[in-house]
């Protein structure tokens, strides 16, 4: 489990690394650092393009897109040189991703496996999917349902990521500590 304090280190280094010009002018332009156990994920937000009234969102999405390219681009070295050092110091990978208003691009991450059985009603439900034109196999429909979930549970998640955070927490204070 990832703790907030891990979590918190992490961010800070960031924060004290990243270039200046990387970090935002706020907590909403600040940069998002996630992490679990294989990979570190930082998310910057960069200031989105500047378009005429009544541009369609197709084209706008498209503008965005290429601002996120440009940015992937000019930054490379950078984010290289920095990626290795976190790398280094935390034993993870880095992954980046850009903000471009409503749209975030990821330019690298980690697609690590995840092993499970399951039981043939499980397996129904994953078939369903695939047959269905969802999902291209299993793998991909329980990802899609993880997702989901990820997605609808998001508040009760941040609770039981809480609750966990104060048994490791009481844990650690126990006789054996």
């Amino acid at each position: 489990m990832i703790t907030n304090e891990a979590q918190e280190r992490v961010r800070g280094w960031f924060l004290g690394r990243l270039p200046e010009e990387w970090r935002g002018d706020d907590e909403s332009t600040a940069p998002r650092v996630t992490v679990d156990r294989e990979e570190i994920t930082v998310v910057l937000t960069i200031g989105d393009v500047d378009l005429p009234d009544g541009t369609s969102d197709a084209a706008r999405a498209e503008a965005r897109a290429g601002r996120a390219k440009a940015f992937r681009e000019d930054t490379r070295s950078r984010r290289i040189e920095i990626a290795r050092e976190a790398e280094h110091r935390f034993d993870r990978k880095v992954s980046w991703a850009v903000r471009v208003g409503d749209r975030v691009e990821l330019f690298t991450h980690v697609a690590a496996p995840a092993m499970t059985r399951l039981r043939q009603p499980e397996r129904l439900v994953l078939d369903t999917l695939v047959d269905a034109g969802v999902a291209r196999s299993r793998a991909d429909a329980l990802a899609w349902c993880v997702k989901l979930v990820g997605q609808h549970e998001g508040d009760w998640l941040g609770e039981l990521r809480e609750a966990m955070e104060h048994v490791a927490d009481v844990a650690s204070k126990g006789p054996a500590a």
